[in-house]
């Protein structure tokens, strides 16, 4: 009934750019049911515990950002077309991880790893130097 579905990874040099895009389906997220669902964006590198990325509010007026991508990276949210993203411009070899997208039905900024409604499977982001 939910589905969250990430695309947009792949492999880049150092100081290039990626846009992600996270698509919610399903009925859970049918209407105007997707503009009442706080999203996040998460990463996890190989030995690493999963880590807050970026976050937005149900209509965009409220975001976060680790502070390791402030100014690097910008999350945004499509409610027509259901859908967030996150550009990332000036890559760097420590986001390398696999990324994935989250759900919380909220109409507050989420920052925390745990609670979330919904997950994604996750795109993987490869920063080659």
């Amino acid at each position: 009934q939910a589905q969250l579905v990430e695309s947009g990874g792949g492999l880049v040099q150092v100081g290039g750019s990626l846009r992600l895009s996270c698509a919610a389906s399903g009925r859970t997220f049918s209407g105007r049911s997707f503009s009442t669902y706080g999203m996040g964006w998460f990463r996890q590198a190989p030995g690493k515990e999963r880590e807050f990325v970026a976050a937005i509010s149900w209509n965009g007026g409220s975001r976060a950002y680790a502070d390791s991508v402030k100014g690097r990276f910008t999350i945004s949210r499509d409610n027509v077309k259901n859908t967030v993203y996150l550009q990332m411009n000036s890559l760097k070899p420590e986001d390398t991880a696999v990324y994935y997208c989250a759900a919380k039905q909220s109409i507050d900024v989420i920052t925390a790893r745990f609670g979330w409604d919904y997950w994604g499977q996750g795109t993987q982001v490869t920063v080659s130097s």
